[in-house]
């Protein structure tokens, strides 16, 4: 279907069948020799189909992006190469980090605050794959070495900016892959591995993907009941800000069944205010694991510690994992600098 659509594609337009490759994810670096190890990008997964005069940028769920990032589309035009696809990653740089909140800003339904953004805040295309050579010939059967080189020869044919077009760069040595891993001197969010003998596999997860995780104490400030239950079915975390109010930062309720009725006492015990003083819970929302905007406020006096990957706009991007009780930690000492971006 995947290389049916890419046909489809060079020979009638553009396409929104195609599907990217995508990555399972594990907790250590694979091992032994034959992998490419890349940064893992905090941005959009996109592919970006170019067809003479016609550029369409694709997300990883088939929809559009092109109109929010007119900047983009703009540079893939004016290129002077006629024909390719390109799977890769839109990302926004301020002041040298890349920052989510802002690439998000982008998904807006104002073409003018579009506009604005993208001159304020230019995108940049991050090439990781590519799918179809500036020939137009197709490239999924061919390893991911061979792939890579085409990319290279792309990149050095366009001589792009490399504020608007840069190629992911990559290593085959896993110490050095460890090292963007922990952190160090880089921003992204983990290290994604593919297997350089490896075909393009769309909507396959065929490769591995291995998240930066830090830990974070957290100040129980609240909890939700499960749906349709008397128990706890996940704890609201706090964080307290600048100004001293404890703000909600984000969830977890990766809480076992056999803790739950214990866990549902002791939490019950200490309902009362303030629980958040701060920026407080709302209803539904893609923090929230239940669709109830009912919650219950505690005192702060738990403190837990979690496990998180990304964080955005001073809130945990995800649910996090919960890792221990900290009844050492004083809540006042859970403060919003141990996730500063």
């Amino acid at each position: 279907m995947a290389r049916q659509a890419i046909e489809k594609q060079t020979n009638f337009g553009m396409s929104v069948e195609i599907e990217p490759m995508e990555a399972k994810s594990a907790e250590a670096l694979p091992a032994g020799t034959g992998w490419q190890y890349e940064p893992k990008w905090d941005g959009f997964r996109c592919i970006a189909f170019k067809n003479g005069g016609n550029v369409e940028l694709r997300a990883k769920s088939g929809k559009p992006l092109g109109r929010y990032f007119p900047e983009l589309i703009a540079f893939l035009v004016g290129l002077a190469v006629d024909r390719f696809v390109i799977d890769g990653e839109i990302v926004v740089e301020i002041d040298g980090m890349l920052a989510f909140d802002a690439l998000q800003a982008r998904l807006h339904p104002a073409e003018s605050r579009i506009r604005k953004l993208s001159g304020d805040t230019p995108a940049r295309f991050v090439a990781f794959d590519m799918l179809m050579d500036k020939d137009g010939g197709l490239l999924l059967d061919q390893q991911l070495v061979n792939r890579r080189a085409r990319l290279e020869e792309f990149a050095r044919i366009v001589s792009a900016d490399p504020r608007q077009f840069v190629v992911s760069p990559f290593t085959r040595n896993r110490e050095e892959a460890a090292v963007w891993l922990s952190g160090s001197g880089s921003d992204t969010d983990g290290v994604v591995c593919k297997r350089l003998d490896e075909p393009y596999r769309p909507g396959e997860r065929a490769m591995v993907k291995v998240k930066r995780m830090r830990t974070a104490d957290c100040v129980v400030g609240g909890f939700r009941y499960g749906r349709d239950s008397h128990l706890v079915g996940s704890l609201l975390l706090g964080l307290y800000n600048d100004n001293g109010k404890l703000d909600h930062v984000g969830f977890t309720s990766a809480i076992s069944d056999a803790e739950k009725p214990d866990l549902t006492k002791r939490l019950e015990a200490l309902r009362g205010q303030p629980g958040f003083t701060g920026k407080a819970p709302g209803g539904r929302s893609r923090w929230s694991t239940e669709r109830s905007s009912d919650w219950q406020p505690l005192k702060p006096e738990l403190v837990v510690e979690v496990r998180f990957d990304q964080v955005t706009g001073h809130r945990f991007r995800h649910g996090t994992r919960f890792l221990r009780w900290r009844p050492d930690k004083s809540p006042s000492q859970c403060d919003i600098r141990q996730i500063g971006q």
